[in-house]
């Protein structure tokens, strides 16, 4: 077994000796060669010596996407002539984040990658039609081509979007593996519905959903991956990551929860006030890298509300899952009194059977409470699916949002702005938010 796979099936006291190892590695490093964490243990008299131990991080600042983006360059460690690639975050939650990656960096990232597949069941047998960009600064791309070449399977670059080409090309090179936003795959199957294709007749086995929920925090799969597999018999793997974590949570075939690599990041839920919360509890995901040499970050607050999961599962492994995230802090909506998170709101929009896709909007109204705008493409226009689709709102969230209906070509302006590297189907124009 090599040391990958071996490190994916530690016991918790391995794990947790490896972590605090890694731990001290990492605060002697950031100690000696990070501007900003430099800076921060001048001004908070922070001794690194009396972290020793993983419930010593407490003892710790946490560092936000604020301090990201305020100080960008105190982040990186390495002088610039040692720096291969410049990634970017997509701007979803406020203006994009440069993460400068050295060689050392993007080999971990494939090392990441590798692992993600693996534990989705991946193999060098395997043939993965990558649905995404891999340009515009998107790590993601570049970690998943980089992880499959790792692991010695197959690779066709198809890019995002245009369903007529990646039918073609299924049908043509026989890939075993999709790798895409879930809701498009849901596009895939409306266009082969419309041209009588056969979805099962075709190679794909399963598909690695990026980007979008697939299920409920129960582990049940959600609206979009119930209408995804009652058209198409296929597997459905959940992924989770970010940018600044250069790291994914990936689900094995038991499909309860985003397993975490413990040899490349340590994880904390915490709560309102910087606090572990309970087993069983949703908390902030806060990560600490481990093994980064450009951008390391020391328990950096992701902004995405998830549930940890701590029991061994049935896969072997005993590293703890991470269930679909929940909500994201600063895409909660307080609208008229109801509290919504987006993934809810997406996942009710999904299960409309009158619309065929749709962006929601939220802005301030005079007042500076939210209101919620819905930018609908229906299947049909007219009286009575404008009624139904207003009933259906008011029983699901006992308030009606506004709603302006728009042709395909006006949905796919606002889902895909000239900037964009994925689908954007939450616009905060907020009066105290920047425009996500």
């Amino acid at each position: 077994m090599n040391t990958s796979i071996h490190n994916q099936f530690l016991r918790k006291a391995e794990i947790r000796d490896m972590q605090e190892k890694k731990l001290q590695e990492l605060l002697r490093y950031v100690k000696n060669h990070s501007p900003y964490y430099q800076r921060i243990f001048k001004e908070q008299s922070i001794d690194i010596g009396q972290i020793r131990q993983l419930k010593d991080l407490v003892l710790l600042p946490t560092t936000g996407k604020e301090d990201l983006q305020s100080f960008n360059d105190e982040f990186l460690c390495v002088p610039r002539s040692g720096v291969i690639e410049y990634t970017s975050t997509s701007g979803t939650l406020g203006t994009p984040v440069t993460i400068a990656l050295t060689e050392k960096d993007l080999q971990r990232l494939a090392y990441n990658e590798f692992n993600s597949f693996t534990c989705a069941g991946g193999t060098p047998g395997d043939l993965y039609q990558l649905m995404l960009t891999l340009d515009r600064q998107f790590m993601a791309g570049m970690a998943y081509y980089s992880g499959i070449r790792m692991l010695g399977a197959g690779i066709i670059r198809v890019g995002p979007g245009v369903p007529s080409l990646q039918w073609e090309t299924i049908f043509r090179l026989q890939p075993t593996v999709l790798v895409a936003v879930p809701s498009f795959i849901l596009k895939l199957i409306r266009y082969a519905t419309d041209h009588k294709i056969d979805p099962t007749a075709s190679s794909v086995k399963k598909a690695i959903c990026i980007g979008e929920n697939i299920r409920q925090p129960d582990f049940s799969l959600n609206i979009l991956g119930r209408k995804i597999t009652e058209s198409w018999n296929i597997g459905l793997y959940s992924t989770y990551a970010s940018t600044e974590m250069q790291t994914a949570f990936t689900e094995c075939e038991a499909g309860r929860g985003g397993h975490h690599q413990a040899d490349l990041v340590i994880v904390e839920l915490l709560d309102e006030q910087g606090q572990p919360v309970p087993d069983g509890e949703a908390g902030e995901v806060t990560i600490t890298t481990l093994g980064v040499e450009g951008m390391p970050l020391l328990r950096y607050k992701t902004g995405d509300l998830c549930i940890a999961h701590q029991e061994p599962c049935s896969c072997g492994r005993h590293t703890q899952r991470l269930s679909p995230v929940i909500g994201r802090k600063k895409q909660m909506i307080k609208f008229k009194g109801t509290t919504l998170f987006a993934p809810a709101l997406f996942d009710l929009l999904t299960g409309m059977e009158d619309i065929a896709d749709f962006v929601a909007e939220v802005f301030s109204n005079e007042i500076g409470t939210d209101e919620v705008l819905l930018h609908l493409l229906p299947l049909e226009y007219g009286e009575e699916s404008d009624h139904r689709i207003r009933s259906y709102l008011q029983a699901k969230l006992r308030v009606t949002p506004h709603i302006r209906y728009v042709e395909a070509e006006e949905i796919q302006k606002l889902q895909f702005p000239s900037d964009s590297r994925k689908p954007r189907k939450f616009i905060d124009k907020r009066s105290s938010m920047v425009d996500r």
